[in-house]
């Protein structure tokens, strides 16, 4: 890994719990989309954070939960929030994570996230439209509720121009009394993809968000044809 120092180009809200960062790395940075960095807080305490963006883009984008006031990503949040009002640099280590795009696979793709995971497959989603992907590409995003949804015209947008791709968020709790009800998938967001999908035996399968999330769909996944040797994801090298 490389250790580099990033201007904050911008810090905004996606969400009332979600923020995006755009890191201006001081020097040209090579990843391959999936990958992650770790954010330096210090020599001993290293940050891991999926990267949201394309391995072609000039910015480093992040996209940030955090929810409780002390906790351990809202910390890096203040960090960077200081840091952009004080125009102080941040530090970096990239590239990291075994869970990258297999970009000489031509299987069909499946890529399916929940939460901030998001980031993680936004890379690869992003990369294989720039590089005009002929693959058959299926995107779920799931969500616990629609409030929790961000960017979901952008995302149509960029998954629309590639020529065999499909976008699905799904969302789990909706609000039936809500002015303008959900009109799109429910539920979970692995089991929407199950009855989406026959059997996934052909698929290259990239997952992201909680572990325990990802360690249930891996057992479904396999029950459902998924191969193992073409299932990806960070967490697994932890559960």
């Amino acid at each position: 890994m490389k250790t580099v120092s990033c201007q904050i180009q911008s810090l905004s809200s996606l969400t009332s719990h979600v923020y995006k960062v755009l890191l201006k790395p001081s020097e040209k940075v090579d990843f391959i989309a999936g990958q992650y960095l770790n954010f330096v807080m210090s020599d001993e305490d290293k940050r891991p954070f999926s990267i949201a963006s394309s391995p072609n883009s000039d910015l480093i984008e992040l996209q940030i939960g955090a929810f409780a006031a002390d906790s351990y990503p809202m910390q890096v949040i203040e960090c960077i929030k200081a840091s952009y009002e004080s125009g102080e640099s941040v530090t970096i280590e990239i590239p990291a994570g075994n869970a990258q795009l297999r970009t000489e696979s031509e299987r069909p793709l499946l890529l399916l996230a929940g939460g901030t995971g998001f980031s993680y497959i936004k890379s690869m989603f992003e990369y294989l439209a720039e590089q005009d992907s002929q693959r058959q590409i299926t995107v779920y995003w799931g969500l616990r509720e629609e409030s929790a949804a961000y960017e979901l015209e952008k995302t149509i947008a960029t998954i629309g121009k590639l020529a065999h791709a499909n976008f699905i968020p799904v969302i789990e709790n909706v609000n039936e009394n809500a002015e303008k009800p959900w009109q799109g998938k429910t539920g979970l967001v692995h089991q929407a993809a199950m009855h989406d999908i026959v059997s996934f035996e052909a698929y290259d399968i990239y997952l992201a968000g909680r572990f325990d999330m990802v360690g249930a769909i891996r057992s479904d996944f396999v029950e459902h044809g998924a191969v193992l040797e073409h299932m990806y994801a960070d967490a697994f090298a932890y559960i």
